[in-house]
Parts: C-alpha cells; sequence; structure tokens
C-alpha cells in the first residue's frame, strides 16, 4: 500500500459446493472431494481455510455451499458456526455465487477486498501463497483491478484453462492479462509450456467487491439483472432466475481490468486420483498409499483404503480405491474417464445427487 493510505478490509470466500465424481466411489454428493484427505492427511476444506486464515480473520470467512453439506462442513471446520456459510439454494456457477458474496460483503463492508478461493485444490507452500494473495490484494486496491493468481506450468497440462499474460502492471510482478484461452489440446498445451507467456488459471481471485459488482453492470448483462434481487437479500429469487455461467465467462474475459500475479507456489486442482501422485508422497516404488494399504511387488498404484485394507501384489499403475460399500480397480490412464464410467453403471451403485 502506498504511505498514508489505510489497509483494505479482505474478507474471503471459499467455493465449496460440487460433489467431485471423478473421485468416486471415495466422494458421494453427501461428502464430496473437498471433505476427503486428497492433499495431505486431512480433509482438502480444512487445508483451505487454515491456509488463509493467517491472513483474514474468521469473522471475514465465508463458506459458500448447498443445503446439503452444512452439517458436515461444519462438522471438519468446528471452530465455524451457522454465519459463516452462506447456503445457495440452487447452484448455478462461480458468476452467481460470487456476485451474490460480493454484493452481501459490499452491504458490511463497501470498501472491502474479497478473496474468492475453491475448497478441493492443493498448494505446497502456504507462506508463499499468502504473500502472493497480498500482493493481488495491494493491486486490486490499488489499481482497481480485477486479479487471478496464475500458476507457472510445469507440464503441458489439457485439464486446466490458460491466462495469455500481457504487459506489467507494477515491479512486484503483477502482469495484465491479455486474454484467457480455454482447455488446449497436447500440441498447443506444449507451445504454451514452451513460449513462457501462459499461466494455468488457478480460479484464485482477489477483487474490490465494488469493482466486480460495477463490472458486472457494464460487462455481463445476464448477472446485472439479477443485482436488485442480490440488493434486496432474495436469495430464492436471485439463485433461482440464475442462468448457469463461470465468472470467468461472464465477466473476467470481457474485461479489460484484470490482472495476474505468477505464483511462487506449486499449485493442484486435484481433479482425479491421478493427482494423489502430485499431491502425496511416494513410497519407493511410486506407489501412493492412504489408509490400510500395501504395495508388494507393485509400483505407480495409487491404494486408497477407507475401510478394511487394500493389498496389491505383482501390479503396475492401478488405482484401487477401497470405501464401505465399493471397490473400484482402474487403470492410472483411465482416472480423468470416471465421469463416462458412473453413466454406464446401475442405479444402485451410481451417486445419487
Amino acid at each position: 500500500m502506498n504511505a498514508g493510505e489505510a489497509e483494505p478490509e479482505v474478507w474471503a470466500v471459499v467455493l465449496a459446493g460440487g460433489i467431485g465424481s471423478r473421485f468416486w466411489p471415495a466422494s458421494t454428493p453427501d461428502r464430496p472431494k473437498q471433505l476427503l484427505p486428497l492433499g495431505s492427511a486431512r480433509p482438502l476444506i480444512r487445508d483451505t481455510v487454515d491456509r488463509i486464515l493467517p491472513l483474514v480473520p474468521a469473522d471475514r470467512l465465508r463458506i459458500l455451499t448447498g443445503e446439503r453439506l452444512r452439517g458436515p462442513l461444519l462438522g471438519v471446520l468446528p471452530e465455524l458456526d451457522e454465519e459463516h456459510l452462506w447456503i445457495e439454494p440452487r447452484a448455478a456457477g462461480t458468476g452467481p455465487a460470487l456476485l451474490w458474496a460480493a454484493v452481501r460483503i459490499a452491504r458490511q463492508s463497501p470498501g472491502a477486498v474479497m478473496v474468492s478461493l475453491h475448497a478441493d485444490a492443493a498448494v505446497d507452500d502456504d507462506d508463499a501463497f499468502r504473500d502472493d494473495i497480498s500482493r493481488a490484494v495491494c493491486l486490486a486496491s490499488e489499481q482497481g483491478r480485477l486479479m487471478t493468481v496464475g500458476v507457472v506450468p510445469d507440464r503441458p497440462e489439457v485439464g486446466y484453462g490458460y491466462i495469455r499474460t500481457g504487459a506489467p502492471l507494477d515491479d512486484l510482478g503483477g502482469l495484465a492479462v491479455d486474454a484467457f484461452v480455454e482447455k488446449p489440446d497436447l500440441g498447443t498445451a506444449e507451445r504454451y509450456l514452451s513460449s513462457g507467456g501462459y499461466l494455468w488459471n488457478s480460479g484464485i481471485f482477489v477483487w474490490r467487491v465494488a469493482d466486480l459488482i460495477e463490472e458486472v453492470r457494464a460487462r455481463s448483462p445476464e448477472l446485472a439483472r439479477l443485482l436488485p434481487l442480490a440488493e434486496a437479500g432474495d436469495a430464492a429469487g436471485f439463485f433461482g432466475g440464475a442462468d448457469p455461467i463461470s465468472i470467468d465467462e461472464g465477466v473476467l474475459e470481457r474485461s479489460g481490468r484484470v490482472g495476474v500475479i505468477p505464483a511462487r507456489f506449486g499449485w493442484d486442482d486435484v481433479g482425479s486420483w491421478e493427482a494423489l501422485f502430485r499431491t502425496r508422497d511416494a513410497d519407493a516404488d511410486g506407489n501412493v498409499l492412504s489408509g490400510r494399504a500395501v504395495g508388494v511387488e507393485s509400483s505407480g498404484c495409487a491404494l486408497y483404503a477407507e475401510q478394511g485394507a487394500v493389498v496389491a501384489f505383482d501390479v503396475d499403475d492401478l488405482i484401487v480405491v477401497r470405501t464401505g460399500e465399493v471397490t473400484l480397480v482402474t487403470r492410472r490412464e483411465r482416472a480423468a474417464d470416471l465421469k463416462s464410467l458412473l453413466r454406464d453403471l446401475p442405479d444402485d451403485l451410481r451417486p445419487q445427487s
């Protein structure tokens, strides 16, 4: 901040809806992936909240989620209470959810800066994470930017969206955003990696709530029409009338005020069982073990046991998940395809939303 300027009041909003069907059978509508220990030995949302709390006091932390997860979330976050949960009557994407949050925060603190986080990502350096968020808060406050944190790619990933970076915004590494680009094919991802001018879109956002609302009015008629309902506090009308749209598509891709901080921490969106090989430590044979799991003469396996035990013998590159009622066995290369598997399962095995 510039000398003499007051520090902005910072709020944090954690997006904690969704099912995480690529982590079936461990992830279910009643216990989605953010409640599972996929980034560490603790639930992902526990790690997310602990990561941000040193930067934002608990009374300015809010969790956006559905009614179904009210009890489970408070169970893993016992220091929070009902006032920390903002319940979405209907899931409608990150655009409506973050606009609703911004309007609610603005009602209490019109000059506030809002940090938006996903509950189910993994970060490898919490101190660097908080430092980067602090830099984004400064740029959002001083320049009126809608900031994101972009992750420096370490592989040609086809499962993430990308950010094409532009001119420097300051002497601390902030950059303008030239464009948001959709998930690429492998050849394009390899070109992005070699060019050095692209970052992964982490979905971590920082902005003054007034600036987001202003850009919604100017750029997003789909969301702007909902503002009177948000300002009136009509959650049922707001979410019931919202067309599902992401904040990227509805606002950021249309705005000329977006900036990015290149992350100085490692990040993973924990999108499928394959992510365990990046977020958890492996044994000498490259096996990732969770619960009562043992690999013998086996390599490159993820063995996840919630109940009972899993033993792998003389196999390679498998994912084995044992829950109370279902055991899943699949090849690592098919880990991202579980949604297609679920469509083909009989009704009594398919998760019911």
